[in-house]
């Protein structure tokens, strides 16, 4: 992969950085400036908002997070801007009296189980979890990545489990290598403490967080590999779920087409 700087520097948010760069199964690679991710963008000060939509043109954000992480943490500086659409998707099932999780839980991570157990757990109980759960914010996401009318940034609340899983979809559609999707999922752990130290500054995560270490959140390659791996076992890969689940060939080529040069 290129060493390209596709790192965004804000004060408001670590875990920011351009999709463009990547390289495609075709020599080609993913246009740049068209599709971001995120960690939380509750923080973002004016200074932030301004690099995100007056330099970086954002019109589009991809919100991933639960009913209640918005509740709890509002829908943060950019839903005030003109101009900028906030598309909230989240990836859980709706479920208990406050929060979009069957047990009432905010975050994803929360059950911990032993280390040689973690692989499995993130495709089943969470990574394929959100496509099972939620298809139809899977495919509102990525139609929604595909619009013209400026670029669009994907977020959760790390930028890490569900926007990873979300990017990788799309990079897929855009027909960036498989080693490529895998190594920006990676790129994350280089800015887990800072991620981490931003979540444990809220209530609404916290408690959470001062159980675990970074390493228990830490990125690793075999997790997206296994989750790809089971989508390719079962659906003939990420594009045979699409296509199973309503996906259809011009909204392949309209992603496709915002996302390559």
């Amino acid at each position: 992969m290129k060493n390209l700087k596709r790192w965004i520097d804000l004060q408001g948010a670590v875990n920011v950085r351009d999709l463009g760069g990547l390289p495609t199964t075709d020599g080609g690679e993913i246009r740049s400036g068209r599709l971001f991710r995120s960690d939380n963008l509750q923080g973002l000060t004016p200074s932030d908002v301004s690099v995100l939509v007056d330099t970086l043109k954002v019109r589009h954000v991809v919100d991933l997070r639960s009913g209640a992480e918005v509740a709890l943490e509002g829908p943060g500086p950019l839903a005030a801007v003109p101009g900028v659409t906030i598309h909230h998707h989240t990836l859980f099932a709706e479920g208990g009296q406050h929060t979009d999780v069957a047990m009432d839980k905010v975050l994803p991570w929360q059950k911990r189980l032993p280390e040689e157990d973690a692989a499995e757990l993130r495709v089943t109980g969470f990574y394929y979890g959100y496509l099972r759960d939620r298809p139809d914010s899977v495919l509102r996401a990525l139609r929604t990545m595909a619009r013209d009318d400026g670029a669009s940034i994907v977020h959760c609340a790390a930028g890490k489990d569900r926007t990873g899983v979300l990017c990788a979809l799309a990079l897929t559609v855009a027909g960036a290598t498989r080693e490529a999707i895998v190594e920006d999922y990676v790129a994350t752990g280089e800015r887990i403490e800072g991620i981490l130290a931003r979540l444990r500054s809220s209530e609404t995560y916290r408690v959470d967080l001062d159980t675990r270490t970074a390493d228990d959140h830490m990125p690793r390659a075999e997790y997206l590999t296994h989750f790809l791996d089971v989508l390719d076992t079962r659906f003939g890969g990420p594009l045979g779920w699409l296509e199973a689940h309503g996906w259809t060939a011009q909204d392949a080529d309209a992603l496709r087409g915002r996302l390559r040069d």
